[in-house]
């Protein structure tokens, strides 16, 4: 039986090399990889589903799986994770601390990113900021023009503007004309050092660290998608992609942490990876469901109560069934 010959869009990261490298191969499949930024494999994938196998946005994800419209069923697979505390900037001339973000406009690249629903949940929840307090201004980072991927049905007391179509909210931002930006990039006015341009802030990974403490979670931003079509067609799949992933990963943290002679272009490694785990535990970034379990309910809560999903879902509601049940020996 020849191997079935299918795209695979993902970013470039250390636990996906093993994979685009060869070094890991997904059983009955001749993958064709392409690396590409998640938004381009996002925009792709939910307005035109380009692609076999992808890296997905939790949330876009979500909301369409929730409406019964998504092209995609997902593995438990989370290429991308991250603490969303660095991912508020602000003017510092006149943002001083979260409480003061109330009755602000706030920039989005897109409402419904998943890095967004991350930090409005603890701002809400950590210090009392709804969504309906602040007028939220869509727009492109730097270049304008960005669409929201999908179309929403948001609360009725959450304003959402689109930024005129020649400028972008980082523009908005250096200018003052935007009071915040919230989202999984630093605009370019940050990167460039504007002097009244911060993080919201002061220390944001010891908040972040505070905050990991309280709750255990290590959000969530993509998890990996099947064509359902093919998932369908060919029920081994979603297993074999999920056990490839899963020691693609699993090499690439072995690399990590072998620091005789240090495989990351960055110092203090060892010490990085140590504080990690005696924060998090050994096997610091998860892939499976039961491992994950606390934090996709929490985030799938956030995202119904936000309007975002049209029902409650649940995290076996994501994935396919097949990927969540694996044989031990």
């Amino acid at each position: 039986m020849s191997k079935l010959q299918l795209s695979v869009a993902i970013g470039d990261y250390d636990r996906m090399r093993p994979l685009v490298d060869g070094l890991v191969q997904i059983d009955g499949v001749d993958p064709q990889f392409m690396l590409l930024d998640p938004e381009e494999i996002f925009f792709r994938a939910f307005r035109h589903a380009d692609f076999d196998i992808c890296e997905l946005s939790l949330s876009s994800y979500s909301v369409k799986t929730a409406a019964g419209t998504s092209p995609y069923v997902a593995v438990p697979v989370f290429p991308s994770r991250a603490f969303r505390h660095t991912s508020i900037y602000v003017r510092t001339d006149r943002i001083k601390s979260p409480a003061d973000l109330k009755g602000r406009r706030v920039g989005v690249p897109e409402y419904q990113l998943t890095a967004n629903i991350w930090a409005r949940m603890f701002l809400e929840e950590d210090y009392g900021i709804r969504p309906a307090d602040i007028t939220w201004v869509r727009g492109a980072y730097e270049h304008p023009g960005r669409v929201e991927k999908i179309s929403l049905n948001l609360p009725a007391d959450v304003v959402v503007e689109n930024a005129s179509s020649d400028t972008t909210i980082s523009a908005l931002l250096a200018s003052g004309e935007i009071d915040a930006v919230i989202g999984p990039r630093a605009p370019s006015c940050f990167d460039q050092g504007h002097p009244n341009v911060g993080y919201l802030f002061a220390d944001p990974q010891q908040t972040a660290t505070e905050w990991y403490k309280r709750t255990r979670l290590f959000p969530i931003m993509h998890t990996l998608g099947i064509r359902r079509s093919l998932a369908d067609k060919h029920p081994w799949l979603p297993v074999a992609v999920f056990k490839a992933f899963e020691r693609s990963k699993a090499i690439a943290v072995a690399k990590l942490g072998d620091t005789s002679a240090t495989k990351v272009t960055m110092p203090f490694v060892e010490e990085q990876l140590r504080a990690a785990r005696l924060l998090m535990g050994e096997d610091f970034w998860s892939y499976g469901l039961e491992p994950n379990r606390h934090v996709l309910n929490r985030f799938l809560q956030r995202h119904h109560a936000e309007g975002l999903s049209a029902r409650l879902l649940t995290p076996e509601d994501l994935f396919h069934p097949a990927a969540l049940e694996l044989h031990k020996v």
